[in-house]
């Protein structure tokens, strides 16, 4: 899990929810997360206009979420890295996050 935490995500002065770095980061130590879902904090992952975004990279492919604000939705993503961790294998994310997906890389039909 990639948490953006760069010239836009997190960025309170600039009217963007924050990003609780440090709690997240203490609970990943704490609950030895990292075993099973790696944590990064990045830069900028783009897309710019959406701010907060969060990259998971598993076996199965990518996903982006953008927009995450607030403790209820890093809470989710704290409890499916758990999830995951008890399973000993990746679990689908919760249908709470699902407003919070994005099409990073949209495709264009072909022009005929």
């Amino acid at each position: 899990m990639v948490l953006c935490k760069g010239c836009c995500c997190g960025q309170t002065e600039r009217g963007h929810p924050e990003v609780p770095v440090e709690r997240i980061k203490e609970i990943w130590k704490r609950e030895k997360l990292n075993r099973s879902i790696q944590l990064t904090i990045s830069g900028c992952l783009g897309p710019c206009d959406v701010p907060n975004v969060v990259l998971l990279m598993t076996a199965e492919g990518t996903e982006w979420l953008g927009r995450i604000a607030g403790d209820s939705d890093y809470d989710e993503l704290i409890q499916w890295a758990r999830d995951c961790h008890a399973a000993e294998t990746v679990v689908p994310l919760p249908e709470s996050l699902g407003d919070k997906q994005l099409s990073r890389f949209a495709v264009k039909e072909a022009i005929a």
